[in-house]
């Protein structure tokens, strides 16, 4: 391979090694065993106009009663717990794949081999050790419930491999750091051997304390086009059960790269190739200072320049990500 001059390959292309499915949302009381699908309803409500306004309208009293007297009328899914439930139980599976070092499509045999050393290699140096630690940790702290943790009096994750079964108290888990707990390390230990040698196969159940009758929040679907009188707001469900996006929990399993330039002042984002975090409207991965997975990739392989072992978690990360990465 010395003498081989490598090139980025028009066509390359990784398959996803973790792959969680769509969460499905129930209602209870925590501790109880008795579960209900919650359904997502419809409401309509007449609300008020409270977007920012034009100077000439804002500024002059007549236009402004006349604009806010109008009223917003909206038809919106909503989801809830029922007033006799207290806790949310949010339901889903997560395989773990091996193989990461053979790409899914790779048009170049000089480069595919060249990739496969170097996957091959980190795999012997760390066993995945620091990655699957951090997948872990993310389901143990219960960050696939996104706002459905927010102000719960209590969350408990508890994870199903086979026969065996682990308890977490998630708020014993930061969602700024990455601890170490024998329990998580073992689920940690699943993970890698997923990663390195056979496929794992988990089942995730959380429960989080939310109060009776509190809203829960599904996914919101994408709304392409409509108009004023149409339903505004679409909650993703499954036969009419809340339930939550196969992507967002992913999300949310990856939030591991503190690797990233900017990691003391922001923590924890999304493993992407641009470390993009589309709510804050920023690429904390520019290429312009080479911290971009292309560029790390492109002077590993093509360079020969090894990134800090930091940097290698990340770029590791990022192929099990997967995703279409040719020129």
């Amino acid at each position: 391979m010395a003498d081989v001059k490598l090139k980025n390959p028009s066509v390359l292309a990784f398959e996803a090694k973790l792959i969680p499915s769509d969460a499905l949302m129930f209602a209870g009381n925590f501790g109880a065993d008795t579960w209900q699908p919650i359904l997502v309803g419809e409401k309509a409500v007449r609300g008020t106009i409270s977007n920012r306004l034009k100077a000439a309208t804002a500024n002059d009293p007549a236009k402004l009663d006349a604009e806010v007297s109008k009223a917003n009328l909206q038809t919106v899914d909503v989801a809830a717990l029922p007033h006799n439930c207290d806790t949310l139980k949010l339901v889903f599976t997560l395989r773990i794949l091996s193989d990461l070092h053979v790409p899914s499509t790779c048009n170049d045999p000089d480069y595919q081999a060249a990739l496969g050393e170097i996957v091959k290699q980190y795999q012997i140096d760390t066993e995945f050790k620091e990655l699957a630690k951090r997948y872990a940790h993310n389901i143990a702290n219960g960050r696939f419930l996104w706002r459905n943790r927010v102000g719960a009096e209590q969350v408990k994750v508890v994870v199903s491999v086979g026969e065996k079964q682990f308890s977490f108290d998630s708020y014993e888990f930061s969602l700024k750091a990455f601890d170490d707990n024998a329990q998580l390390n073992e689920l940690a230990q699943i993970i890698q051997q997923g990663l390195i040698e056979q496929h794992a196969f988990i089942k995730v159940e959380a429960y989080s304390q939310l109060g009776q009758g509190q809203a829960v929040f599904p996914s919101q679907e994408l709304v392409m086009g409509g108009g004023k009188g149409d339903k505004s707001k679409f909650l993703y469900q499954l036969g009419g059960q809340a339930a939550m996006h196969s992507q967002k929990i992913g999300n949310a399993l990856r939030t591991i790269d503190t690797w990233h330039p900017q990691a003391d002042e922001i923590g924890a984002i999304a493993v992407e190739p641009y470390g993009s975090v589309t709510n804050r409207g920023a690429a904390y991965r520019q290429p312009k200072e080479k911290t971009d997975f292309y560029n790390l990739l492109d002077a590993w392989l093509l360079k020969g320049k090894i990134p800090a072992l930091e940097q290698q978690h990340y770029v590791m990360a990022m192929l099990i990500r997967g995703g279409v990465f040719g020129e």
